[in-house]
């Protein structure tokens, strides 16, 4: 049964890998044996985590690149390709929000930046749809390997203010299904892509949002807990039964899902 949740020995590449919840992930797939490629665009931040997981007794492999970037993402696949020659599993955790892409309380719809919103999009639609093409050859050397994207609550649940996210969101949905089928009928039905959909979890990122100064909830942290069976926000260490999920054999029948990994929050209605 220890074998059947295993990801020792598996090559598991993880964009996005150095932000707030891709390097929780990176360093607990490590300290379960995998051995992780830490993609991300900022080369002294993947270089940290990398020094931190090898000195930690894991094995991780630096690899800078903009998820963005096709150009980049080609040079990145030619060096995985170099040095390990095929992956086991892809997680796109690359993803993120701006303020432009926002609409406030006090602000209405005109006020948004459009700008901003195809950056948003760009950043998590594009940011997972273009490393899955681009490392598919290697994927498709393994007839069981598993894509694993990060949707959000706000995908299937439109949330006020967050206009620009929720939108890309939702389009990773649907992208996370739509490959569910393309890799089945195309390369083998052994090939698995599902997304893990995070609830409201409490990072330096949003702590300002969701609490005040002396730890109390905001309006709107009051509002997701009441709205939260569990009674509480999510730490990083939440995903990892998900993610490890996924990423092993005991997924093997899994494919075309999304995963709520949010206390509760998607089956509350309120009432």
């Amino acid at each position: 049964m220890s074998d059947l949740f295993s990801v020792k020995d598996k090559i598991i590449l993880i964009s996005g890998s150095t932000g707030v919840l891709g390097s929780q992930i990176t360093t607990y797939l490590s300290e379960e044996g995998a051995k992780v490629i830490v993609l991300g665009r900022n080369p002294n931040k993947v270089k940290d985590l990398v020094t931190h997981i090898n000195e930690n007794g894991g094995q991780a492999s630096p690899l800078v690149a903009d998820v963005t970037n096709e150009e980049a993402l080609i040079k990145a696949k030619e060096q995985v390709e170099r040095d390990f020659g095929k992956i086991d599993v892809l997680i796109n955790a690359a993803g993120g929000n701006m303020p432009g892409a926002i609409v406030t309380p006090d602000q209405k719809i005109t006020d948004l930046h459009i700008d901003e919103v195809k950056k948003v999009m760009e950043l998590n639609y594009m940011g997972t749809l273009m490393p899955t093409q681009i490392f598919t050859p290697l994927l498709l050397k393994n007839p069981e390997a598993s894509i694993i994207n990060i949707s959000s609550m706000a995908a299937s649940r439109p949330m006020t203010r967050v206009i620009g996210y929720a939108s890309a969101k939702a389009a990773i949905d649907n992208l996370t299904k739509w490959l569910s089928v393309e890799f089945c009928q195309k390369y083998g039905t052994s090939y698995r892509v599902n997304a893990i959909a995070p609830g409201f979890f409490l990072t330096e990122q949003n702590r300002e949002l969701l609490t005040d100064e002396d730890g109390s909830l905001t309006t709107r942290g009051s509002q997701i807990i009441s709205h939260t069976p569990m009674d509480r926000f999510g730490n990083p260490k939440d995903l990892f039964g998900a993610v490890g999920f996924l990423c092993s054999d005991a997924s093997k029948f899994v494919t075309g899902t999304i995963i709520p990994v949010d206390g509760g929050f998607s089956a509350y209605a309120g009432v």
